[in-house]
């Protein structure tokens, strides 16, 4: 038996700018997927998906050419078949050995947006020694920054340089950390659909410069009040840049502190720094996935 462990993802700064070169300040979080691999002897391969309570919500079985012979989704199925038939190709070797079980874990919610495909990804590309980044590209493509997050072990900066991904460690742990929220906005987002608004209206000069000094102001910050105004100046850059409104001007204009949108703007979490009320305020007004910052950060053992 072969088990693989990949860590969710949550982008901090630079998004969709990202795409263009841009250095996003991005954490893993505590949140992940396993995947484990065992032996039985059948032919063909089997897949089951759990979700965070151990229940089966997807299954689908191959026959030993990946063939699809069994499923109760086609249409995942046959997404999976992609990523599958990818690998075969960066590896032949993968699929060498038939009879082969795979059960793949969440421990968080499929809609969060925590990244339910890059840890699957990355989980895949661990066991059948391929890039996962270059797994990815072929498959559900983006800035890549979410694979780096799947096995990182602190907050990190990650940037484009040539297409190429460079990742450095990122000295950033807020003293102010027992302010801060993760608040799921009760849908997801596609990110994709995120990527094609952002390449439609992307802007002749594009603010990379101010969100990379942003990024690096973000670890600096020393007080709540100083964090909450480069969280109001990266959301109004952002707005400009995709000619979106900011969340909080939306949808929580009478909250009493900064709200930054993370990732695709118009779903899964953002984040809001504020006080001891924060958490009663977004209950009240019925966002009930509240996460402190604490319990969703990853944190090294």
């Amino acid at each position: 038996m072969k088990v693989f462990k990949s860590q969710g993802k949550l982008l901090l700064t630079a998004e969709y700018l990202v795409l263009d070169g841009a250095k996003a300040l991005a954490i893993p979080t505590s949140y992940g997927q396993d995947l484990t691999v065992i032996e039985n002897g059948f032919d063909g391969f089997k897949w089951e998906s759990l979700n965070r309570f151990g229940t089966c919500w997807f299954y689908c079985h191959f026959d030993e050419s990946l063939k699809i012979t069994k499923t109760n989704d086609q249409e995942i199925a046959e997404r999976l078949l992609q990523i599958l038939e990818v690998i075969k190709k960066l590896n032949p070797r993968t699929f060498s050995t038939i009879g082969l079980q795979f059960t793949s874990k969440l421990d968080f919610d499929r809609n969060w947006g925590l990244g339910s495909s890059s840890t699957l990804v990355n989980n895949l590309a661990q066991w059948a020694g391929v890039n996962p980044y270059e797994l990815l590209n072929e498959t559900f493509t983006g800035s890549g920054y979410d694979i780096a997050c799947a096995s990182a072990k602190n907050a990190i900066f990650y940037q484009l340089e040539n297409e190429q991904p460079v990742i450095e460690n990122a000295n950033f742990d807020p003293v102010f950390k027992d302010s801060l929220y993760f608040v799921h906005l009760n849908q997801k987002q596609d990110s994709r659909a995120g990527i094609k608004h952002y390449r439609s209206n992307r802007k002749e000069h594009l603010p990379i410069d101010e969100i990379n000094e942003i990024g690096k102001l973000f670890c600096a910050a020393n007080t709540l009040g100083d964090f909450q105004k480069l969280i109001t100046q990266h959301e109004n850059i952002i707005s400009k840049t995709i000619d979106l409104s900011p969340v909080k001007d939306k949808l929580f204009s009478d909250y009493q502190g900064a709200i930054k949108s993370l990732g695709a703007w118009g779903g899964d979490f953002m984040l809001a720094a504020g006080n001891d009320n924060t958490m009663d305020y977004f209950k009240e007004k019925g966002y009930e996935t509240v996460i402190k910052y604490t319990e969703m950060v990853f944190q090294k053992d």
